[in-house]
């Protein structure tokens, strides 16, 4: 009989069951777009993106001039239309309607007004005195001016304030940050009472002073001398009361 090597009947068992995937090179799950088309369809979307953003500032601008030539809100959606030069099918995709397009742009002239009274408190070092401008400055803005034409603050926002009371908190929320952010500089100074919490005394007083503005009545309208934006100052910033207890 032949000679046959012990090693020619060793059977080699495998490390890995027989059922067991073998190593394979990871490959792309159908579902999973190709980079290149992740790519392009980002681009596509920020361009998208970009040119609904032109239109709707082409409206936005168009509303505002037309506010401006009449002196009040009194429009409607076809002369914002013919006015920016658009269709009204493309209206009604950026807006519901004239209440979300006023809306749009009372949020927008409070950002401005923000930023306007931002940069006008810059100058001043001490932060009461930052304070003082900012008190002043926003109720001169909000107060009844037929020179300003300014309806969006004198005629829509008071109605605005009675039908949408949330759309109103999120609108004057760049004022907010803002006076609290002031607030905040003043107590870290120790300038404010240690009991005062800045965010809701900023609160306070961005509501007490944009009410007192805009319950005034032109001055021509009045016998009396007109509430000044000193003496709003003076009464946020010193209250009534001879001594508090």
């Amino acid at each position: 009989m032949p000679f046959r090597s012990p090693v020619q009947f060793v059977h080699v068992k495998s490390r890995h069951p027989a059922s067991a995937p073998q190593n394979r090179v990871p490959v792309s799950s159908p579902s999973e777009e190709p980079a290149w088309k992740q790519r392009a369809v980002e681009r596509s979307i920020k361009t998208a993106k970009l040119r609904a953003a032109q239109r709707v500032q082409r409206f936005l601008d168009a509303a505002q001039a037309i506010i401006t030539e009449k002196g009040s809100t009194d429009f409607t959606v076809q002369e914002v239309v013919d006015r920016s030069r658009q269709s009204l099918r493309s209206f009604y995709l950026q807006f519901d309607g004239k209440h979300e397009l006023l809306l749009a742009l009372f949020e927008d002239a409070l950002s401005r007004a923000a930023n306007q009274i931002r940069a006008a408190t810059s100058g001043q070092e001490e932060p009461l005195a930052r304070l003082k401008v900012a008190i002043e400055l926003l109720f001169e803005l909000s107060r009844p001016d037929p020179s300003a034409k300014r309806p969006l603050f004198t005629d829509f926002a008071p109605q605005l304030l009675i039908s949408h009371p949330t759309e109103v908190r999120v609108a004057h929320a760049p004022l907010l940050v803002l006076f609290t952010e002031l607030m905040e500089e003043a107590a870290e100074a120790g300038q404010l009472r240690s009991d005062v919490n800045p965010r809701r005394v900023a609160a306070m007083t961005m509501q007490t002073v944009m009410f007192t503005a805009q319950s005034s009545a032109p001055a021509e309208e009045e016998e009396i001398h007109p509430i000044t934006a000193d003496e709003v100052w003076s009464f946020c910033a010193l209250g009534f009361a001879a001594s508090a207890s």
